[in-house]
């Protein structure tokens, strides 16, 4: 299942929550949707399943041959971040009742609800109430009901949301899986080094439009595409030796041993560090790449001004 947008919009009364925003999601793909609260990316999933309609833009679904299809309740499953499991009923209880909502029978959900609890360690807690699970342990049920009926699109609003370490690393698990089926994998998060490790490509949004987007290496070349290296050297030295080199647009030292430089888009590393070892003795160097984490926190940072400015 492949997924087009194509500059979408959508406004409430005066505020534009999704702002001509396009996307191409193809399957056996995990994209990302980032951004903080208010930036647009619930506007957007509401839109993808036919809660709302776009004021402008289109948004279409096709095959792996390529024929436009009509997205149906079976084809997908929507995970959101509030929780809507009953608690006052047991587990077992929950999952069966979303089982037959799904039109699933017995015979095949029985052994799917059976797989998916031994596999979250729930087996022994099926009959309990929901209320008396933890917080992380509820979000696994909800997880569960997500991915009962099989479904060949799943968005996924904070998966992450209440587990600890180990519980992540069972739900990356789930997600690479989803893929290797080539399934549709949609997902919004808050815990960038998961993202980073999980995600094939990623959208930045905020206040409803397009920041960057593409593979994390597309999005640092967007972002930041001057280059930063750490150099190892006498960083007080440093900061006066190198005062007058055109090509370095930033020098920041880390320590009394190490700067971090920024070099212009134009400058050949290649021939600048011969020239600079010979002012300041270097160590040693390496090119940094910002995480997403820094990225997505920078570029936040400044877009705030810019549309104040605007």
């Amino acid at each position: 299942m492949n997924i087009t947008i194509d500059r979408v919009s959508k406004r409430y009364k005066t505020v534009t929550a999704v702002d001509a925003i396009s996307l191409h999601v193809s399957s056996g793909q995990i994209h990302a949707l980032l951004g903080p609260n208010g930036a647009g990316k619930s506007s957007l999933v509401r839109m993808l399943v036919g809660l709302t309609s776009p004021d402008n833009g289109t948004i279409s679904i096709s095959n792996e041959q390529g024929a436009e299809i009509q997205l149906r309740p079976e084809h997908f499953a929507y995970l959101p971040e509030d929780r809507g499991l009953y608690q006052d009923r047991s587990v077992n209880d929950n999952l069966v009742y979303i089982a037959k909502l799904r039109g699933l029978d017995k015979s095949v959900y029985a052994p799917r609800i059976e797989h998916w609890l031994k596999y979250f360690e729930l087996t022994d807690r099926q009959q309990e109430p929901m209320r008396q699970l933890s917080k992380g342990n509820q979000q696994k049920v909800q997880l569960i009901s997500t991915l009962l009926h099989d479904p060949s699109l799943v968005i996924l609003d904070e998966p992450f949301s209440g587990l600890d370490p180990v519980n992540q690393e069972h739900v990356l698990n789930v997600l690479r899986d989803l893929k290797k089926q080539g399934k549709t994998v949609l997902l919004s998060a808050h815990q960038m080094a998961l993202v980073e490790r999980l995600a094939d490509k990623m959208l930045l949004m905020s206040e409803g439009r397009a920041l960057a987007q593409g593979t994390l290496d597309e999005i640092r070349s967007t972002l930041q595409p001057k280059r930063l290296y750490r150099v190892q050297c006498d960083a007080f030295k440093a900061q006066t030796a190198w005062a007058s080199i055109e090509q370095i647009e930033c020098l920041t030292p880390i320590d009394e041993h190490e700067v971090e430089l920024t070099l212009d888009s134009s400058a050949n590393a290649a021939s600048i560090w011969p020239r600079l070892s010979e002012l300041c003795e270097i160590q040693g160097f390496a090119l940094r790449k910002p995480g997403l984490h820094e990225l997505y926190l920078d570029t936040i940072r400044q877009s705030k001004p810019t549309r104040e400015e605007q």
